[in-house]
């Protein structure tokens, strides 16, 4: 698993949604930050239109919106949004509305971890261009004898949490992966003519999901294993879920013709 705070730079590669700036944590650069206690954190998940998630969330998150899966790994996203880098759901003051499901992948903010190439290991970051990191911070990075502070730990110990819940999602898509049961489907929206008739659907997103057809042609002994492994049960969230293509549609509508009347 990934380590303490370090006391070098580091050499860190990746790119991850939302940390533009990314620094390894250590106390000989970051020894007086700490985080700021704000009304509205959530400011920078505003662009997240998608985000990611763990298979462990698919039950929670189901109520906000579609979970899909996308690229080559075909890895889950929840969406949050209809259009790109609009998430519908966190505020101009920087909040999530009431009764939406906020990813885990957001509540780690500012922390990440990330590949150091040349120590072969996984080190513990901060995005240094959050708006709520400063000098003095409440939530300090590290104590007064330099060492973490029980904020960091606690963080350290959420991200931990996160990467093993992250390598069972690995485990979870590579299982479908292997069985096959991945299609390529499309959102569509078909909106309503002045006169009340149905116009042109229209295509909101293409995107990977469980196919239905191929879980129905599977062998008794493979549903079995889906079953026993709690997988099925985590297919039939992730199908399910796709309705809230429809809600994501009329929240859309609804705020528009608001806006028109204003």
């Amino acid at each position: 698993m990934a380590n303490e705070p370090t006391t070098g730079a580091g050499e860190i590669t990746g790119n991850v949604l939302f940390y533009s700036n990314p620094e390894p944590l250590n106390r000989d650069a970051h020894g007086k930050l700490g985080v700021k206690r704000m009304d509205g954190p959530f400011g920078f998940a505003r662009t997240g239109h998608v985000v990611p998630l763990t298979v462990g969330e698919f039950g929670v998150a189901a109520v906000t919106g579609p979970i899909i899966f996308v690229g080559e790994e075909k890895t889950p996203l929840l969406v949050m949004g209809l259009n790109p880098n609009e998430n519908m759901f966190v505020t101009a003051e920087g909040l999530f509305e009431a009764g939406v499901y906020i990813p885990a992948y957001v509540r780690r903010y500012p922390f990440v971890y990330a590949n150091d190439d040349k120590a072969g290991q996984m080190i513990l970051c901060i995005d240094r261009s959050a708006e709520f990191i400063m000098e003095g911070g409440e939530m300090a990075f590290f104590d007064a004898s330099g060492e973490p502070s029980e904020y960091t730990k606690n963080c350290m110990e959420f991200c931990n949490n996160y990467e093993a819940e992250r390598q069972r999602t690995l485990n979870f898509v590579q299982l479908l992966r292997a069985m096959d049961l991945f299609e390529l489907k499309t959102a569509t929206f078909t909106p309503t003519n002045p006169d009340g008739s149905a116009g042109e659907p229209q295509k909101i997103a293409e995107y990977y999901g469980v196919s239905e057809e191929k879980i129905a042609a599977l062998k008794p002994e493979q549903l079995a294993e889906l079953r026993d492994n709690g997988a099925l049960h985590q297919i039939y969230t992730h199908l399910t879920s796709l309705v809230g293509w429809d809600r994501l549609v009329a929240i859309a509508m609804y705020r528009a013709s608001q806006a028109a009347r204003a």
